[in-house]
C-alpha cells in the first residue's frame, strides 16, 4: 500500500476549509502518497471561490444532496489503497488518522474508527441529547449485528480500499454513517477502534446533524440487517 485518498465533503465551509486543508497537508499519513478529493455539496457562502487557489480535485454537485451523496461521489473517484473520511470543520484532528491507518497497513483491520468516547484524548463536551443519541444508535447497532462499537456515528473511518469493492452506498445524508457500518460489518469486517480527539461544534456554529438524522439512522440500521 502507497496511496491514501483523503475524501472531504464540503458545504458551505467557508470559514474552516483552508483551516482544515492546512491541518490535512501538515500531517504525515504515514508516509503515503495523499490524494485529497474534495467534493463540494451545493455551496453558496463563498466555499467555491476557495477552490480555484487549491491543488486538489473537486467534485461538484449542482445542489446540496447530503454528506453520504458526497462520499458515493469520492469513493467513486478515490484511487487509493486505503481510503479516510474528513470533514470540512474543525471538529476532529487529521493526525489521529496515523494510528488508525497503521492498523490496516499492519494487516491488522480491514476497517478502523476513531471513537470519541473513552475520554482518552481530548474531547468537547457534547449536548446531552447527542450523547445519549448516539450512545443509543450504537448499542443497537452492536445488537443488531453482534458487535461492540463505541461510537459507530464517529466521522473518523478508515477503509482498505479493496474491502469497499462492490458496496453501494444508498444513503444521502448522516445515515451514510450507520449504513456503511452495517455492511462492512455483514461482510465479516476486521474492525478496530481507537481514540480520537472531538472539538465538536453548536448548531450557532455550522453544526448540521438533526435529531430527525437519529429516526433516519435507526431504520437505516433495522433495513440493513435484513437487506442489502
Amino acid at each position: 500500500m502507497n496511496k491514501i485518498s483523503i475524501l472531504i465533503p464540503v458545504f458551505n465551509e467557508v470559514n474552516t476549509l483552508q483551516k482544515i486543508l492546512e491541518k490535512v497537508e501538515n500531517t504525515d499519513f504515514c508516509n503515503l502518497e495523499k490524494e485529497i478529493i474534495l467534493i463540494d455539496d451545493g455551496s453558496f457562502d463563498g466555499t467555491k471561490d476557495l477552490y480555484k487557489n487549491l491543488p486538489y480535485k473537486v467534485l461538484y454537485h449542482e445542489k446540496n444532496m447530503g454528506k453520504g451523496a458526497a462520499l458515493r461521489t469520492g469513493f467513486k473517484e478515490a484511487t487509493g489503497d486505503i481510503v479516510v473520511i474528513q470533514d470540512a470543520d474543525l471538529e476532529y484532528e487529521p493526525k489521529d488518522y496515523q494510528e488508525l491507518i497503521q492498523l490496516i497497513l499492519d494487516d491488522k483491520a480491514d476497517v478502523a474508527y476513531g471513537t470519541r468516547l473513552t475520554g482518552v484524548k481530548p474531547s468537547r463536551a457534547f449536548m446531552f441529547h447527542h450523547l445519549l443519541g448516539n450512545k443509543f444508535l450504537t448499542l443497537l447497532t452492536n445488537i443488531l449485528y453482534n458487535t461492540t462499537l463505541t461510537d459507530m456515528e464517529t466521522c473518523y473511518k478508515a477503509f482498505k480500499r479493496s474491502f469497499l469493492n462492490g458496496i453501494e452506498i444508498k444513503s444521502n445524508r448522516f445515515d451514510f454513517e450507520p449504513e456503511i457500518t452495517a455492511k462492512v460489518l455483514k461482510r465479516g469486517a476486521r474492525i478496530y477502534e481507537l481514540p480520537i480527539s472531538y472539538y465538536g461544534r453548536e448548531y450557532n456554529e455550522g453544526k448540521k446533524i438533526t435529531w430527525k438524522d437519529g429516526f433516519s439512522a435507526i431504520w437505516t440500521l433495522v433495513k440493513y440487517r435484513f437487506t442489502d
